[in-house]
């Protein structure tokens, strides 16, 4: 089944609750892609207030922050976040009766950016994604619960790799530090999110567009 039969399914399937997607796969994986076209495309169906984007991106700690807790060469991992933000805001808009305000993430800067995102009111359909939300362990584990439907996106590591390469250039690294960095940060992270593959309502082949 498709993505778009399968939440076709869904929404069709529901009653007054909220819709709740997540889109999970490791770094360099198109996830980000993947969201972003489910939330434009239902946009384009059903208005701009029929749909809530929430990136897990906007939950990273500030570069001062990890500073100070000595996690800087390893951002990005799973303790690089305040996972109990983003299970808190998620948690708050899939029952809100008014806007909800969220951060989103400046990927030059590396920062997150306060109340840069807004989940409607109106909104039937929720869309978060990030790497770690079937992650089993520790504050990571009640997202699974929030979630109607979860989708995984599995892409090839060499094309992953080369998709990330561009991304930290822009960000300031050298493409020597890029490659020691991919290999050293990214590619632990992404066999973690890996073993979350099997807990996905569908698989998603990052290769093929989806529309």
């Amino acid at each position: 089944m498709s993505v778009l039969a399968d939440l076709d399914d869904a929404l069709a399937a529901r009653t007054d609750e909220r819709i709740v997607v997540g889109v999970t796969g490791p770094p360099g994986s198109g996830k980000t892609t993947l969201a972003r076209t489910l939330t434009e495309y239902y946009r384009r169906l059903h208005g701009d207030g029929f749909v809530g984007y929430l990136p897990m991106d906007g939950f990273h700690l500030s570069n001062t922050v990890l500073t100070q807790l000595n996690r800087s060469d390893r951002k990005g991992a799973p303790d690089t976040f305040d996972v109990d933000g983003y299970v808190a805001l998620l948690s708050r808009a899939i029952g809100a009766d008014r806007n909800v305000y969220a951060p989103g993430f400046d990927h030059t800067a590396g920062e997150p950016i306060a109340a840069a995102l807004v989940l409607p009111a109106t909104s039937a359909l929720i869309i978060t994604e990030g790497n770690y939300l079937a992650l089993d362990d520790g504050g990571w584990s009640p997202v699974a619960g929030l979630l109607t439907r979860l989708y995984y996106v599995d892409t090839p590591a060499n094309l992953r790799r080369e998709r990330l390469l561009p991304r930290h250039v822009a960000a300031g690294k050298s493409p020597e530090g890029v490659r020691d960095w991919v290999a050293n940060v990214d590619e632990p992270n992404a066999a973690l999110v890996a073993g979350t593959r099997d807990r996905a309502d569908l698989v998603i082949d990052g290769t093929v567009p989806l529309v």
